[in-house]
C-alpha cells in the first residue's frame, strides 16, 4: 500500500484517525516470503483494527498434516535423566522464529508456547507482532494473547509455572513442546532447574546471579541469527509495514481506552504499556488527541507531522536497540555453557531486502535455516 500525500485519513476499524499531511511511506514487501517473515499481523479481536495490506503470509509454508508427521514417533520422550524434551527457538526480534516453528510443524507433531513477554497480553496485536490464528495453520499456540493486561504484569515466576504446565500437557499428548520468543529472561526462568524468583535478573548489569547450565528439561536450543546490519535494515522496513497494516489506528484506540481508564498520567508503565510503539507514540497522542478536531493551519500540521515522524524514528531506533540487547543476552547464555545451535539466516534476509523473487528468498531460507533445523530436531528426538 502507498499512502497518498494528498489523502490524509485512513480507515482500518470502526474509528478513523488522520495521519499528518504529506507523510508518505511505501511498503516494498512484494514477495510472499517477505510477508511471511514480517511480524505485522492482522488482529484477531473484534474491536481491534483490521490489517489491510501486509501481514504474515504463510503461502510458502506447508500446512502441517497428519500425513506429514506420520513417520515421527513422539512417544513420551524422556532423556536418560528422566527429563521431558523441549525445543527452544530463540533469537532477536524479527529473525523469523515464528516462521521456523510453523515450518517445523510440517515435519513434526508439535505445539508452540510463546515466550515473548509483550505477546502474552491480550490486545495490540499489530504493535506486538502476534501471529494471527489463520496464519498458525492449525498449530496450537499457548500463552499468546491469553493474559488480560489489567490483571497486572506477568512475572518470570508466573511464566515458569504457566509454561511448565503447558509443557507437561503437550508432552502428555505425545507432541513436542516448542518454546518460541525473544524474551531471554523468561526463557532462562523457565528452563533452569532452580529458579530464585526473589533474586536479581541474571541479565542485569551488576547482578550477582549466575546463569545456570543445570536445566529443568532436556533442551534442544536453536538460535536463529541475522547479522546486525541486515537485521536493522529489515526491522526498519518492518515498522513501516506495521504502519501500513494499521498500527497507527490500533495505538490510537489503545490510547483512548487507556486515557479513559487511567486519569493519572504518571501511571506506571507495566505489561502491555511497555510494548515498543506505546511509549514512542505517547507524546504524539498527548499533543494530538485521537478524535480531536483538526486545525486548518500549516504550522499546526507541520508540528503534527514532525511529532509523528519523531515517534516512528524512535520506534525504529528502540526496536533495533532491543534486537542488540537480545543478541547480547543470547551471547551471555552461550558463554555460560548453554549448547546453542546457531543458524545464520542473514542471506535469506539480505535476499528479502534486495530481491524481487520470493521463490529465491524461500529457497535460501529452506536451505540455510529450515533443512538444518529439521536435521537437528530429528537427531534430538532420536536420542
Amino acid at each position: 500500500m502507498k499512502l497518498d500525500p494528498f489523502i490524509t485519513t485512513i480507515h482500518y476499524s470502526s474509528h478513523s484517525y488522520s495521519l499528518p499531511h504529506c507523510y508518505h511511506y511505501s511498503s516494498s514487501s512484494s514477495s510472499s516470503f517477505f510477508r511471511s517473515l514480517i511480524s505485522a499481523t492482522k488482529p484477531t479481536g473484534a474491536s481491534a483494527p483490521r490489517a489491510r495490506s501486509a501481514r504474515m503470509d504463510y503461502s510458502t509454508t506447508t500446512t502441517p498434516s497428519a500425513a506429514a508427521t506420520a513417520g515421527v514417533s513422539l512417544r513420551r520422550h524422556r532423556h536418560r535423566n528422566n527429563k521431558d524434551k523441549l525445543l527452544v527457538i530463540m533469537g532477536a526480534t524479527g529473525t523469523g522464529k515464528s516462521r521456523l516453528s510453523i515450518d517445523l510443524a510440517a515435519h513434526f507433531p508439535l505445539e508452540v508456547i510463546n515466550s515473548d513477554k509483550m505477546q502474552f497480553y491480550e490486545g495490540l496485536d499489530i504493535t506486538t507482532n502476534k501471529i494471527p490464528v489463520h496464519d498458525r495453520l492449525g498449530v496450537a499456540h499457548h500463552l499468546l494473547g491469553d493474559v488480560y493486561p489489567a490483571g497486572g504484569e506477568l512475572t518470570p515466576a508466573e511464566f515458569r509455572s504457566l509454561a511448565g504446565k503447558a509443557i507437561a500437557d503437550i508432552t502428555g499428548r505425545r507432541k513436542l513442546p516448542v518454546l518460541v520468543g525473544g524474551s531471554n529472561s523468561f526463557i532462562h526462568a523457565l528452563v533452569v532447574d532452580r529458579f530464585d524468583s526473589s533474586g536479581s535478573n541474571v541479565f542485569e548489569e551488576g547482578s550477582n546471579s549466575v546463569i545456570s547450565t543445570e536445566l529443568r528439561y532436556n533442551c534442544c536450543l536453536i538460535w536463529v541469527d541475522v547479522s546486525i546490519k541486515v537485521l536493522n535494515d529489515y526491522l526498519s522496513k518492518r515498522v513501516d509495514d506495521m504502519l501500513d497494516s494499521g498500527m497507527f489506528d490500533e495505538l490510537a484506540d489503545f490510547y483512548v481506552s487507556e486515557d479513559e481508564f487511567n486519569d493519572d498520567d504518571s501511571a506506571a508503565r507495566t505489561g502491555l504499556r511497555k510494548a515498543i510503539g506505546v511509549p514512542e507514540f505517547d507524546l504524539y497522542f498527548k499533543k494530538f488527541r485521537p478524535g480531536s478536531e483538526e486545525e486548518d493551519d500549516p504550522e499546526w500540521d507541520r508540528m503534527r507531522r514532525g511529532a509523528f515522524e519523531e515517534a516512528v524514528r524512535a520506534m525504529k531506533e528502540n526496536t533495533c536497540q532491543l534486537a542488540k540487547n537480545q543478541i547480547g543476552k543470547i551471547l551471555r547464555l552461550k558463554g555460560s555453557g548453554w549448547d546453542l545451535r546457531r543458524l545464520d539466516a542473514t542471506e535469506a534476509f539480505r535476499a528479502v531486502l534486495t530481491s524481487e523473487s520470493g521463490q529465491r528468498c524461500t529457497e535460501i531460507w529452506e536451505r540455510q535455516v529450515l533443512e538444518p533445523s529439521v536435521k537437528i530436531v530429528k537427531r534430538f528426538l532420536d536420542e
